[in-house]
């Protein structure tokens, strides 16, 4: 019972991160998920696949997420950044670079 109640409490943490996550995403980017556009720390705006509770390519810190800025070629924390508080030329520009396609 002791391992039952474990494994629950467990699953019920996690689907608690994952509905912060998504909650958050959805205020942040007006999306729950797919390709956002998302700002590095140097300033760099691209695009790449955000799957709340999911990321093979980068390090999940909270709502920051380290990972590699296909602008400026370096590794570092992204956020994601919603498209309608950009101007056009930012929009285009992000949309110009991607970052690999899985999430």
């Amino acid at each position: 019972m002791a391992k039952q109640r474990r494994r629950r409490r467990g699953l019920a943490i996690g689907a608690a991160f994952l509905l912060f996550e998504t909650v958050g995403l959805r205020h942040k980017t007006g999306r729950v998920a797919g390709t956002v556009v998302v700002r590095c720390r140097a300033g760099h705006l691209f695009t790449t696949i955000w799957i709340p509770g999911a990321s093979l390519k980068s390090v999940r810190l909270g709502w920051w997420r380290l990972q590699r800025c296909p602008v400026g070629r370096h590794w570092t924390l992204v956020t994601p950044v919603r498209e309608s508080e950009l101007t056009e030329d930012e929009r285009a520009a992000a949309r110009q670079v991607r970052d690999a396609r899985i999430p």
